[in-house]
């Protein structure tokens, strides 16, 4: 991925995956499983993206998590104690950190190939 509104995308889509899937299982707390889950999910994201989408793709894991884990309904809520400073930095630096520690990756770069013109035909 390249585009950081691809990044948020696919981060958007994973949590919402993720959420279902801890809401079935019944992991969707504001505790350290979905916490672990929503990191690990910001980390698996981030590798497949650049550096510059970190901040998105942390913020919608924090949006995510802190809507359905920890406020629940789909309601966000700002811990003014900085609990939620830290969630949301746990996700970015994740997501950061996958980004700079992931695959290299190669930049794809368009190559010029000349075709030789065809020889006249011979009419017969």
């Amino acid at each position: 991925m390249q585009r950081v509104d691809v990044s948020l995308a696919a981060a958007l889509v994973a949590a919402a995956v993720l959420t279902a899937v801890l809401a079935a299982v019944g992991e969707l707390s504001g505790g350290g499983p979905a916490l672990l889950a929503f990191t690990v999910l910001s980390a698996v994201v981030g590798s497949v993206s650049r550096r510059r989408a970190a901040p998105a793709i942390g913020l919608a894991a924090w949006a995510f998590f802190d809507g359905f884990g920890v406020h629940h309904h789909a309601e966000l809520g700002w811990d003014a104690g900085g609990a939620d400073w830290r969630r949301l930095g746990l996700f970015t630096v994740a997501a950061f950190a996958a980004a700079v520690l992931g695959p290299p990756r190669r930049r794809i770069r368009p190559v010029r190939i000349t075709v030789p013109a065809a020889p006249p035909r011979r009419r017969t």
